[in-house]
């Protein structure tokens, strides 16, 4: 099995705004000193894992990412017959294991400060242990009555964890994944639209209930991801199985899903038109370079893929074969999804 795997993916989105900046308006970056329409890693990563593509291709092995555990905790026990201060109180001794729990006095006291990322096998550790203090069991909680060091969670091992307070149980990300970003310079658009008052009567004046604007943009996005899955298969324990299935699944959401930001508004629910797919043991390289000159011409599509795949060459001829074994699709020229899953899968 080659060490490392990496995707390089084209999709057109259409007029959207699937990722927010604090105002509002879509990310942008200025990539080679032209303003590009920006998808951040991590609302890709985000929207992947939540996906029907993981949760019915990894189900049972999907984390979860929350300050709340000790509130399933504190609810399950309450729902066992637990009074509910008890039931607090044996929760607030688990939760420190995930992060900083909150203070006694705060409206939600079962919660941690931080968002902890925990797998489901940690989770039904967490409420056994607590099972237990109720029953009268005199234990000090310790880090590893609840926490893994390998995961049964896939996402937690391809994307990684921190707990600052536990170092041991972190989990270095198998999976890298850059910002995606628009192959060619873009202008963010602005909508101006109104809602009208469906019980104002003609003679009142004639003007909207409600006026608004949103900015939107569309174009050509290009998307890298670097898969270590030496790392993964080793987060995983092993299971190799777990590991081809996680990135099979990693493949098919990264063509298919976007992030859900105004979807109701825009409808941008795009596909890869290209997909190039690498395995081997060289340093992971992304091909972004070959959009430091932004793309123009009448079909942007094209123009990308083209580029990307002159920029390839160029990288080989400098540096020699940066894989040992590709595979690729392009819509309307060969080759498929399950093509590229498949390659993905080992």
């Amino acid at each position: 099995m080659s060490r490392f795997l990496q995707l390089h993916l084209l999709s057109f989105i259409p007029p959207a705004n699937l990722n927010r900046d604090d105002t509002g308006r879509p990310k942008t970056a200025v990539v080679g000193g032209a303003t590009r329409l920006r998808i951040s890693s991590q609302a890709l990563k985000r929207a992947w894992r939540t996906s029907s593509v993981f949760t019915s291709a990894l189900d049972g092995h999907i984390g979860q990412r929350t300050q709340r555990l000790g509130e399933v905790i504190r609810d399950r026990l309450v729902a066992d017959g637990v009074p509910e201060a008890d039931a607090v109180a044996v929760a607030r001794q688990i939760v420190p294991v995930f992060g900083k729990p909150k203070s006694e006095k705060d409206p939600n006291p079962t919660r941690t400060e931080q968002l902890a990322f925990i797998a489901p096998e940690e989770r039904e550790a967490a409420l056994a242990l607590a099972r237990r203090l109720v029953g009268g069991e005199k234990i000090a909680v310790k880090p590893e009555d609840v926490l893994r060091r390998s995961d049964t969670a896939a996402d937690i091992a391809m994307f990684g964890r921190m707990l600052a307070d536990n170092p041991d149980f972190n989990r270095e990300a198998a999976v890298q994944v850059a910002h995606a970003f628009t192959t060619h310079r873009v202008v963010i658009e602005d909508d101006y639209y109104t809602a009208v008052d469906d019980l104002k009567t003609p003679a009142e004046d004639a003007g909207a209930g409600f006026v608004g604007e949103a900015a939107f943009g569309s174009g050509v996005f290009y998307l890298y991801l670097s898969v270590n899955r030496a790392l993964l298969t080793e987060n995983l324990g092993g299971d190799r199985a777990l590991a081809a299935t996680a990135l099979g699944a990693l493949a098919e959401a990264a063509a298919t899903v976007l992030p859900r930001g105004k979807q109701n508004s825009f409808a941008a629910h795009g596909r890869a038109h290209y997909v190039l797919a690498e395995s081997g043991d060289q340093q992971p390289r992304t091909l972004a370079g070959a959009f430091i000159r932004p793309v123009d011409g009448s079909d942007l599509m094209a123009a990308s893929v083209a580029a990307l795949k002159s920029f390839r060459t160029d990288l080989e001829k400098a540096y020699g074969r940066g894989y040992d074994a590709e595979a690729s699709m392009e819509v309307g020229a060969g080759g498929s999804l399950g093509d590229i899953v498949a390659f993905c899968r080992g």
